[in-house]
């Protein structure tokens, strides 16, 4: 992508440049299933309203802008309070950016031109917002096509765009949102080779935690290294998430990191640790879990549950393509456990018994993914006719789909000893037949394993984007290799008496 002509996004020094050409394409693919659908009109308008900043509660200090992701995904604009109008028919665009106060030039910098962002984005027209009811008027559309629909995973309803004066046009709010989300789902070449990056950098912030962790470090040192990284190698201020960096018992909390639990356990010896973190690049998301221990060798308990849930992940990776149903993809990864735990001796019985008492959702109450792109959690997992299956584990999956080409997922099956949920399970006799108490106890404060990996669905399979060590052996062999190099370079600062 760095040779396209055109206008770019570029950071410099090695990130990536992302062309303009990405989102007109994107718009061009909007306007193509706008056309077909034959509740649109002709000369139908489509528009988008951008973010805006907001500030700290009731001060003065400014929260760190991001894009709103529908107006990212179409126009690429990095400014807030802007808005976007597409003309379904010819697919011509139109942004609207603020007019600046003159102070603006003190505080913020310079003020440009709405001639300056018609290049910068590569679009047909720019004007200011103050002027959309004037400029679209000109353009005599029959509708206005806004955006307002429910996000199927957070249940949250996307900001519907409005303007003084959006009263004298004829609007519709209804039919945009199921194109545009579908739309998304499929990743074109130009959105995948930025996802691609995301996972580079991201894979390698990942291996310089494996690199840097010993025991004694907090949990939020690590979490320091990884957002270091992506910053100043990958020029990502943001991450696509609150980092999840739980050690010990920490590692079995699904969410941990929050305000309530901010990454601050002092990491000891034998403890196993879980990091779930992904960078962002220009609002494209990544979502990484790496899970190893703290003091760089496994136990026979941890290598149990470590290449139990390796296991799943490669037999799911090895079977998705399109036409697999993801529900089943889940089912897959709960079965590999199920054996996998009576391997070892924790679970006892017979394994399809086990799958009828749902015990699969005991050690993996989370579902097995979910798409991914602009938003980690990305849009579209229940479009109209598709339904939640109301299961544990499985009512749990942020899409129930049949994989397609170019969708965009992460596989992150994981074992958590969570004890709220096993005592539940201990409390059911239907589940506590299955469970051999004995062996259980051993793991209680074990924590947990989460391995998650991001795959594009291409014609016959999957291309993993992720890259970091995966099997036993390579994580011990890299902390390791990692640590010998530490020793080594400390050996030849104290000799050159530095």
């Amino acid at each position: 992508m760095a040779s396209a002509e055109g206008p770019s996004y570029w950071l410099g020094n090695e990130t990536l440049r992302v062309p303009a050409a990405l989102f007109a394409l994107n718009r061009k693919r909007v306007c193509d299933r706008l056309r077909n659908n034959r509740n649109v009109p002709k000369e139908a308008v489509v528009l988008l309203q951008g973010g805006e900043e907001t500030n700290r509660y009731c001060t003065d200090t400014g929260v760190l802008f991001r894009q709103e992701s529908f107006f990212h995904w179409a126009f690429g604009v990095t400014e807030s309070g802007c808005y976007g109008a597409i003309d379904v028919d010819t697919g011509k665009s139109i942004l609207f950016v603020p007019k600046l106060p003159e102070s603006y030039a003190v505080w913020m910098g310079k003020i440009h031109p709405p001639e300056h962002f018609k290049k910068k984005y590569a679009v047909d027209e720019a004007h200011y917002t103050c002027d959309i009811a004037k400029v679209l008027s000109a353009k005599s559309p029959s509708i206005l096509l806004t955006l307002r629909g429910v996000n199927t995973d957070s249940g949250s309803v996307c900001r519907e765009a409005s303007f003084e004066g959006i009263s004298k046009f004829s609007v519709n709010n209804t039919l945009l949102h199921p194109e545009i989300v579908e739309c998304r789902v499929f990743k074109t070449d130009m959105e995948l080779e930025v996802l691609r990056y995301t996972n580079r950098i991201s894979s390698e912030a990942h291996k310089e935690v494996m690199k840097t962790a010993k025991v004694g470090m907090t949990e939020y040192e690590l979490e320091s290294v990884f957002l270091h990284y992506c910053y100043a190698r990958g020029g990502m201020r943001h991450t696509s998430y609150t980092c999840i960096c739980g050690s010990g018992d920490n590692s079995s909390v699904l969410h941990y990191g929050h305000a309530g639990a901010p990454n601050d356990k002092i990491i000891e010896d034998g403890d196993m640790c879980l990091f779930d973190m992904g960078g962002e690049y220009y609002c494209y998301s990544s979502d990484i879990t790496c899970s190893f221990p703290a003091n760089g060798k496994f136990t026979a308990d941890q290598r149990a549950i470590y290449e139990a849930v390796l296991k799943s992940s490669r037999a799911v990776m090895n079977a998705v393509k399109p036409g697999v149903s993801w529900p089943d993809m889940h089912r897959l990864a709960d079965r590999v456990h199920l054996e996998e735990l009576t391997k070892a001796g924790i679970l006892k019985g017979n394994v399809e018994d086990m799958i009828k008492a749902h015990m699969g959702a005991v050690f993996m109450p989370h579902g097995l993914g979910h798409f991914l792109g602009i938003d980690v959690h990305d849009v579209g997992g229940y479009p109209e006719g598709i339904d939640r299956i109301d299961l544990p584990g499985l009512k749990s999956l942020r899409t129930a789909r049949t994989l397609q080409e170019r969708m965009v997922l992460t596989i992150e099956p994981g074992i958590y000893f969570i004890d709220h949920v096993l005592d539940q399970a201990l409390a059911n006799p239907a589940q506590a037949c299955f469970i051999n108490s004995n062996v259980l106890r051993r793991f209680r404060g074990f924590g947990g394993v989460r391995i998650e990996d991001d795959i594009a669905v291409t014609a016959s399979g999957v291309e993993l984007l992720t890259c970091v060590p995966r099997t036993v052996e390579e994580i011990e062999s890299f902390m390791s290799e990692s640590k010998d190099e530490g020793k080594t370079l400390s050996k030849v600062v104290l000799s050159q008496g530095l």
